[in-house]
């Protein structure tokens, strides 16, 4: 153990510069790859928190309506009752409220307070609806086949079309991470077989005199292995160093104050991938090592 760690430490102080590269170069591929797990984990708990709350509303007829469907009439009570009376009865609804122009007004100032969008509606210009709540979001086809051209109904929308184009841009940029992970990961594997190469070069001469007297290829490998595994650890604990500040500053302090009816992800998420993404930088230090190793042990 004493020989392995003056070896490492003597590898590392050599290639102090490349040890350094190794290190930033690893830190931002596990950091990109820890963005790209965080924005799957962040879509799935919107998608479960959101999943909950969709509904398909069922806008009703209004005498300004230019629908085939209303002929320039106003919905009646009458379809209006006959409606949630058709909804209660269906087993994919959970529940059934009515929401007039007022209470849709009022209910879009609220939502868009802050833009200027809100001062160019007025009342009457969000029709009356039927808000319905599913006992699955995702059967909400039963719903629009069904009413779409129903007496008395404009037009049926449903949130999860709306939600899923959101859901697919996160994808995305998901994928958009993931990409940039993968490539920086190639490059710090490229790296760690650029830095080997430079120490086995320096040490060559150690290598030979440590072969004649008949030291074994894994007394040979494990001061390399060892260094590769000691800055790509670092680069790794760093990363996620960073991804913890980032959860706990911009999501968990940020976001999640601001938009308080949101879900949001945590540092616990961090925790979770952290060992695996460790883990797997580790694999690839490794298995750099030894592939770059084999043909220095050859000679």
């Amino acid at each position: 153990m004493r020989f392995l760690a003056s070896e490492v430490g003597s590898g590392l102080r050599r290639n102090v510069s490349m040890a350094v590269s190794v290190i930033l170069v690893t830190m931002v591929s596990i950091f990109l790859l820890g963005l790209g797990l965080l924005a799957q984990r962040q879509a799935d708990t919107m998608k479960g928190y959101w999943y909950d709350r969709i509904q398909v509303s069922i806008y009703l007829c209004t005498a300004d309506a230019l629908q085939p469907n209303c002929e320039g009439r106003a919905a009646t009570d009458a379809q209006r009752d006959g409606l949630r009376a058709q909804l209660e009865e269906l087993p994919e609804v959970s529940q059934v409220f009515f929401e007039s122009e007022q209470q849709a007004f009022d209910r879009f100032r609220e939502q868009f307070r802050n833009s200027p969008i809100a001062g160019n509606v007025q009342n009457g210009d969000i029709p009356a609806s039927l808000r319905v709540q599913l006992q699955d979001p995702t059967k909400f086809d039963v719903v629009t086949s069904q009413f779409e051209n129903a007496p008395g109904v404009a037009t049926v929308q449903d949130q999860e079309q709306v939600l899923s184009q959101f859901f697919t841009i996160i994808n995305w940029i998901k994928a958009f991470a993931w990409f940039l992970a993968a490539l920086m990961a190639a490059c710090a594997a490229l790296l760690m077989a650029t830095t080997i190469r430079q120490a086995a070069f320096i040490r060559r001469r150690e290598i030979g005199i440590m072969r004649l007297v008949g030291a074994s290829n894994w007394t040979i490998r494990m001061p390399f292995v060892t260094e590769m595994l000691i800055v790509s650890s670092l680069g790794g604990v760093l990363a996620v160093g960073l991804l913890v500040g980032l959860t706990q500053y911009v999501f968990t302090e940020g976001a999640s104050r601001i938009a308080l009816s949101q879900a949001f992800i945590g540092v616990s998420d961090v925790w979770f991938f952290a060992p695996w993404m460790l883990g797997g930088v580790l694999l690839i230090a490794v298995a750099t090592s030894l592939v770059t190793l084999r043909r220095y042990l050859r000679v």
